[in-house]
């Protein structure tokens, strides 16, 4: 006989020998022995689920003539015709390969007629979603009221892109990826038929790379199988599909329990050499340290996809870690997932990265350090007092110099902690030093404070009482706002203390009161005449001349 695939040749003839989609096969035989068919049914989900394969089982026992309990007897006419493929009324159709509109109206067409021999005429489209837009637009009426003996069944990888329209009118499944166990229970009762002898680490390896697809699973058997023959051996198997050997992990953990910096160098030489990609390597760690967390939190192994061996091996981690370790060093793994993508040379990244786990101290010694810094207690110097004077020092002395060291050591021990008061202004030379520097100030405030910080521009400091600071400003509406603007004095206090150095409130006046100005420069105030008060003033002058400007008399 010519050779067969695995993936059909163990292909499920019945509801109950499908893999990992119970809630499916049980709605399904239910709705068959109750007479609750609806008259189209979408399955979606990913590749190798068993979409197809359910749809074939489905409108088989939809035509058996002798259906037990919602199964197809395989043994009729309609069965074993159907499973030659030479039923007329089961028509199965590739969407991708008719996915015109010419198609669909040509389906449309042949569902008026009546099955031949069947109860139903069943049209299973698979990849439902290649269809184009106006073929699922041609299709809605009758998908939506077909015949009576009609029924449709369509298969889909991606079902967000099959119109609404067309989900709404079918009843939809969503099939799930199916688990390593499940996929290991399958693999091992098809070796065993197969007379292939093949230990638990190569199912595991050949379930983990499917990735919760039997058919994957299914076809990484039969090319495992054709490498190795009748006895596959998980060095082989890895060897063949290029994964990387789980015991390098454990290797690095074993490593940052023992402070091993010599390891680091040789898991990543032999990365290297066995050609394994290193972001591969990043993704697996990652996985095996979740896997301790699991270990440590649930105490364990339920959740742990892996072999048998290695989970005995991760519950032996329990005690020589913390959650609090395990956590830091997944966030530091996830920081170099996303460096190593982008490193020029990745094995630099990773040595130096592993180097780095192997140094990072446990959370527990960080903590007794921090605990113990303030158990540190402070030994009395008499000690080394009696050691310099010997029985040479008289007692009275020696006597004296204990109580003063006692006193000092207690000193020590007690610090006087005092309340800190910030330097106030009071005197006519703090009050010059903010006239001096306002105008740099009021730079620094405009910068982070556009709006009310130009406010200032043309303000000036008259006088100071109690750490109260007045500033005149040009105009009366402009000191009634900042009066009113909390959240501004505030931060004009905290930035006063940042720049001068000393706490400051302000004080907006309505108009610049000139005789209050600088109380420690009054007299010098009083006599100066500002030139830019006369009509005459030179800027006054050329501001008409040149700008064309006018007076304006109030």
């Amino acid at each position: 006989m010519n050779f067969i695939v695995t993936a059909r040749k163990w292909r499920p003839q019945k509801f109950s020998e499908v893999v990992g989609q119970e809630h499916i096969s049980t709605t399904l035989k239910n709705a068959i022995k109750n007479n609750r068919i609806a008259h189209a049914f979408i399955f979606a989900g990913p590749r190798g689920v068993g979409k197809t394969t359910t749809a074939r089982i489905l409108a088989k026992s939809l035509n058996c003539l002798n259906p037990k309990d919602g199964e197809p007897c395989n043994e009729c006419e309609m069965c074993l015709s159907f499973q030659k493929s030479q039923s007329l009324d089961i028509i199965e159709i590739d969407g991708a390969s008719n996915r015109r509109i010419e198609e669909v109206r040509s389906l449309r067409e042949s569902v008026k007629y009546a099955p031949t021999k069947g109860n139903y005429k069943i049209y299973i489209i698979d990849e439902v979603h290649m269809l184009t837009p106006e073929s699922f637009n041609a299709l809605l009426k009758t998908l939506e009221e077909p015949p009576e003996h009609t029924i449709f069944i369509f298969a889909t990888t991606d079902v967000h892109k099959v119109p609404p329209t067309i989900i709404s009118r079918c009843q939809r499944f969503d099939f799930r990826r199916i688990e390593l166990e499940a996929i290991k229970g399958l693999l091992k009762k098809i070796a065993k038929a197969e007379s292939i002898v093949i230990d638990d680490k190569s199912l595991t390896l050949i379930a983990k790379k499917a990735d919760g697809a039997l058919r994957d699973a299914q076809s990484l058997f039969d090319q495992v199988s054709a490498f190795c023959g009748n006895k596959i051996e998980s060095g082989e198997l890895s060897k063949m599909l290029n994964l990387i050997d789980e015991e390098i992990y454990f290797d690095l953990t074993n490593a940052i329990i023992e402070k091993n910096f010599k390891a680091p160098f040789d898991i990543t030489q032999n990365i290297y050499d066995n050609g394994w990609n290193f972001i591969d390597f990043t993704n697996g760690l990652l996985e095996h340290f979740r896997n301790i967390m699991t270990v440590i939190v649930r105490g364990n192994t339920d959740l742990i996809e892996s072999a048998e061996m290695y989970k005995v091996k991760y519950l032996s981690y329990e005690k020589e870690f913390t959650e609090s370790d395990i956590l830091r060093i997944l966030a530091y793994l996830n920081k170099v997932q996303g460096d190593i993508r982008t490193s020029q040379n990745q094995k630099l990244k990773i040595e130096i990265s592993l180097c780095h786990l192997v140094g990072l101290e446990k959370t527990e010694t960080i903590s007794n350090i921090i605990n113990n810094i303030g158990n540190i207690n402070i030994s009395a110097p008499s000690k080394s007092m009696e050691n310099i004077s010997g029985n040479s020092q008289p007692a009275g002395l020696k006597k004296n110099a204990e109580a003063a060291e006692i006193k000092a050591t207690t000193q020590i021990m007690e610090p006087k902690i005092e309340k800190f008061t910030p330097p106030s202004f009071e005197t006519d030379s703090d009050f010059s030093s903010i006239v001096d520097k306002w105008q740099h100030f009021v730079e620094m405030v405009s910068s982070e404070r556009t709006i009310k910080g130009n406010l200032l521009i043309h303000s000036e400091p008259v006088k100071i009482h109690h750490d109260k600071v007045e500033i005149a400003l040009k105009t009366p509406e402009d000191s009634t706002i900042l009066n009113k603007d909390k959240d501004f004095l505030d931060f004009l206090e905290t930035k006063s203390k940042e720049y001068f150095g000393k706490k400051v409130q302000y004080n907006f006046s309505k108009k610049a009161n000139r005789s209050e100005r600088k109380p420690y420069d009054s007299k010098k105030e009083e006599t100066a005449a500002p030139s830019e008060n006369r009509a005459d003033s030179p800027l006054i002058t050329s501001i008409k001349n040149e700008l064309g400007g006018r007076e304006i008399t109030r």
